[in-house]
């Protein structure tokens, strides 16, 4: 019987984890709203706009993850005006911007 207990823990406990870890962080809808309204006149599709690369082309690079980009956005930089954003709308953008990945 205690093994059976142990076991029945134990594949609860995995569930709970993976859970977890596959769930995403932020909402890519509110997230683009966010990068329409703060992004798009440097990030935008249109060449005439764009003075930075576009959001997608960020997405596709292979060193793009949620924690870089988390890092990025919370570090001033030079060309890019300093966004004041929460974390959950930090985490909205990173959101949005990896679900452009091809």
């Amino acid at each position: 019987m205690r093994a059976y207990s142990f076991t029945l823990s134990l594949l609860l406990l995995l569930s709970i984890v993976s859970m977890a870890f596959g769930q995403q962080v932020g909402d890519p809808a509110t997230g683009q709203r966010l990068a329409e309204t703060l992004c798009m006149r440097c990030h935008g599709v249109a060449s005439a706009q764009r003075t930075a690369s576009p959001l997608s082309a960020i997405a596709a690079m292979p060193s793009t993850s949620a924690q870089s980009l988390g890092v990025f956005l919370k570090t001033s930089h030079a060309r890019m005006p300093n966004l004041i954003l929460s974390d959950p709308e930090r985490d909205d953008v990173i959101a949005y911007i990896l679900s452009l990945r091809p």
